[in-house]
């Protein structure tokens, strides 16, 4: 007999994967598929994804754990209540309204080719780097949305016939999801939620409307631009051709956003995604906070249409999982990303070694495109294992620089502390099921690490918002979270203090060894 029950349906779309995970109302995942699809990297520091593929690996996700959880004897079919979206943020798309064909590849958050442009538009503008962060928090970057979307108005000819013929959308990947599922050419739905679109620098803080000012100082056409939307609400039915036509899309936010939801994270609460980078967000309630300390004032999330928007102080770092794929895929130090635990285990040191994954450059604090990776400290004495161990650090010691940082702009006032007076860092994604990661990061900080039972976090915020709105779940429910706590693992630190700060010298020593090396010769 099959089981009758609530179900939410998540969409997970990141950097190198693609999930869809079915929840009970218990909020316990009952199906699951994943697909992993193609990264290309045409040119040094070019990073595209075939939006075709996305959209092929989302179909398959569908079906594919809709088939499992049906399998397992859930009525899926009958209880499907809506589905929520989360997705890789500032990897931008632009689209043919008359076709949906992609004009181009999506060129993914960590691409960098957009260096000249943005070099032009500091010398150009009056406020230089920092000349839009009054209206959306963010400084002029290879990283945001906006400056892919200049190139590609610049570089492709298919780009520009279309926005000539008004004929052209453009896009994060949300946009171009929901998109698709709506229905596509003809019937397809154009919008984007406020946490994407604040991650464009074409969104005004405040008014989470696109600014006006901006778009003409960028002539960046707004009949292209799809229309913001809360994070949770009915965004638009899924069309016919998909396996699960009418469910409503209740529910979207960029990744980090949806991991901060899954974290429950309140007002003074922060947590850390390790993924590809990693990405610390920090809840600073209803207040938008100005950063002097080199991070992004960005929107934590917005629970409805007439739901106060929270806003967040976020650090970003480009490489952290990345570096581990660099060590298996480039190097074959290890044939699989789990046996870096093991092979770093075995040392109780990086025996002086320090690694900073500048592949691209370094995001905050640092904000340097002219840096490069290095590998510092090495001697004879040097083996695998201290290299492996040294990747891991780098991951932690980059949290620990973002969150110095938060420190530094919330205050004391801005950040909750639990009864000892610490202040507790919520870990998710894939990496955390690595020990010796969370005890080293739990080590760098000098405060405890609190990996949820669930590390999938980011799908988890997705259905929240999804179930949000169409009344599965109520606030107080997502945030009452103690319950769940109580299954969670706590990482204390365990490093003398005068030992931590020796390291974060020597790790500040590295960090000053990658700038000003993008232009060393072939």
């Amino acid at each position: 007999m099959a089981k009758d029950e609530v179900f939410i349906g998540s969409i997970d779309q990141g950097t190198t994967s693609t999930r869809f995970i079915i929840y009970d109302k218990h909020a316990q995942a009952i199906g699951s598929h994943q697909v992993e699809f193609t990264q290309f990297c045409p040119q040094a520091g070019w990073v595209e994804h075939d939006p075709m593929e996305i959209l092929e690996s989302v179909k398959t996700c569908i079906t594919m754990a809709v088939d499992k959880a049906t399998a397992d004897e859930y009525n899926v079919d009958k209880g499907l209540k809506a589905i929520g979206i989360t997705n890789q943020r500032e990897t931008t798309v632009v689209w043919s309204k008359s076709t949906g064909v992609a004009l181009y590849n999506a060129i993914v958050w960590m691409d960098i080719r957009t260096t000249s442009i943005c070099r032009k538009l500091e010398k150009e503008l009056s406020g230089g780097k920092t000349h839009f962060v009054e209206s959306c928090g963010l400084p002029i970057s290879t990283y945001f949305s906006a400056l892919k979307l200049l190139w590609l108005l610049e570089n492709v000819d298919a780009v520009k016939a279309a926005v000539k013929k008004g004929d052209a959308l453009f896009g994060t990947i949300d946009s171009w999801l929901i998109w698709n599922l709506t229905g596509g050419v003809g019937n397809g739905v154009h919008v984007t939620d406020v946490s994407n679109a604040s991650r464009t620098m074409l969104m005004n803080l405040k008014t989470l409307d696109w600014d006006e000012s901006t778009l003409e100082t960028l002539k960046i056409p707004k009949a292209i631009l799809p229309k913001i939307v809360s994070n949770s609400e009915v965004i638009g039915h899924v069309g016919k051709g998909w396996l699960i036509p009418g469910i409503p899309i209740s529910g979207c936010l960029g990744d980090q956003h949806a991991a901060m939801l899954g974290q429950s994270c309140r007002k003074g609460e922060a947590k850390s995604t390790y993924g590809t980078g990693a990405f610390i967000l920090l809840n600073t309630g209803e207040e938008v906070i100005q950063s002097k300390h080199g991070l992004l004032t960005t929107l934590a999330f917005k629970l409805g249409k007439d739901a106060p928007a929270n806003y967040a102080l976020e650090g970003s770092i480009a490489i952290a999982g990345a570096a581990v794929q660099w060590l298996r895929d480039s190097l074959g130090i290890i044939r699989s990303a789990s046996e870096i635990e093991e092979l770093a285990s075995q040392v109780d040191s990086t025996g002086g070694v320090y690694f900073v994954p500048a592949f691209n450059g370094l995001f905050a604090p640092w904000w340097r495109d002219d840096a490069r990776g290095v590998l510092i400290g090495i001697t004879r004495f040097t083996n695998k294992s201290h290299i492996a161990r040294a990747v891991l650090e780098s991951m932690c010691f980059q949290v620990k620089d973002v969150l110095d940082s938060m420190h530094k702009d919330a205050g004391e006032k801005g950040e909750t502390k639990n009864e000892k007076g610490q202040f507790l860092l919520r870990v998710d994604g894939g990496a955390t099921v690595n020990n010796t990661l969370m005890q080293i990061q739990a080590d760098l900080l000098g405060n405890p690490v609190v990996r949820p039972a669930d590390i999938e976090t980011t799908a988890l915020g997705a259905a929240y918002a999804a179930g949000l709105a169409v009344g599965v779940w109520t606030e107080e429910e997502i945030f009452s979270n103690g319950e769940r706590m109580k299954k969670d693992t706590t990482f204390n630190t365990v490093l003398g203090e005068e030992l931590r700060k020796k390291k974060l010298a020597s790790w500040c020593k590295a960090v000053e060894r990658t700038f000003d090396l993008a232009d060393l010769s072939l």
